[in-house]
């Protein structure tokens, strides 16, 4: 059966049917185990606002811990190795986007949270790099985030393909296997390149800074702030606050900077999905520019950033 397009069935109310909705809430369960429990290695291609690039990506799970290594094979080596998620190593300016590329998310998705954003179902097969699939939707029930369409492996649950759609139906983000094993790879294609330079660890603000105060006043349903860090910007000194927020499948940052002069303005880019909303903002001690970023409709990214207020920061759930 080939893939429905995701608009059709939004009108047609197909996803109104439950034993779609929970067959999906299975897969979805499926696939959290599949990727903190598969070994794979292969090859996939990664669209994004008409641009292709390809890459290989190797995926070891062994003694309850997963190691990664993603190669750019197009242009310039570029290239990241992660530990349990947390990055290890990069070289080159890898394309943005790749922290949600196949494997690479440490999230481990809920679908019965899911199910209160976005509407669920199974909508059809399809076959990708060669191996069976089910094509899973998940629809936004609101206009503040985008929709997802899944075609899982038939015999693990890993993710073949992935689609990014908006409101319109239109295509913002691709991943798609073209070359898929489920063989774990060796030890020698998991080692780091020798441009793989380590990250430097930022050193952490000992004294809470004025702008980790600062926080939205509104958030789409379901967002929910899961991570808070603070740092001093080796450069110029200054205390910077970056809170990362998710709904348990779409993300986005919050980045609170103190500037003086001309040093940020207030900006509204996007592109493909990704969009980058700055607002800048006077304030007793002076000014402040909140950015948000993420993988969210511009729309949400322009409110998020004009709620932004002082105040007590909302506590980590």
């Amino acid at each position: 059966m080939r893939a429905i397009p995701l608009l059709a069935l939004l009108l047609s109310g197909w996803f109104a049917v439950p034993a779609h909705a929970d067959e999906a809430q299975d897969w979805l369960k499926r696939l959290g185990r599949a990727e903190q429990q598969q070994s794979y290695q292969g090859t996939f291609i990664y669209e994004r606002n008409g641009s292709f690039s390809t890459h290989d990506i190797w995926h070891r799970v062994q003694d309850g811990q997963v190691r990664e290594r993603l190669l750019q094979l197009d242009g310039s080596a570029q290239e990241v190795v992660r530990v349990d998620g947390r990055t290890q190593c990069v070289s080159g300016s890898l394309v943005a986007g790749l922290g949600n590329s196949p494997g690479a998310s440490a999230q481990v998705l809920d679908p019965q949270k899911l199910n209160s954003f976005y509407t669920l179902a199974v909508i059809g097969e399809s076959r990708v790099a060669g191996r069976k699939a089910v094509i899973i939707s998940l629809a936004p029930r609101d206009q503040y985030r985008y929709g997802f369409e899944l075609h899982l492996d038939r015999e693990t649950a890993l993710p073949l393909k992935s689609l990014l759609i908006n409101d319109k139906g239109q295509l913002l983000e691709r991943f798609q296997f073209t070359q898929l094993s489920t063989q774990a790879p060796d030890e020698r294609d998991l080692q780091p390149g020798k441009d793989c330079k380590p990250l430097s660890v930022s050193s952490q603000a000992d004294d809470v800074p004025a702008a980790q105060a600062w926080h939205p006043s509104w958030l789409p349903p379901g967002f929910q702030l899961v991570r808070s860090t603070t740092r001093k910007d080796s450069r110029t000194q200054a205390v910077v606050n970056s809170q990362m927020y998710e709904d348990g499948l779409a993300r986005f940052s919050l980045f609170l900077e103190p500037v003086s002069g001309e040093a940020a303005t207030e900006s509204r880019v996007q592109l493909g999905p990704t969009v980058a909303v700055s607002r800048r903002m006077n304030t007793p001690q002076g000014e402040v520019v909140a950015t948000v970023v993420g993988e969210i409709p511009l729309g949400t990214a322009e409110r998020i950033a004009l709620s932004v207020r002082s105040g007590p920061a909302p506590e980590k759930p």
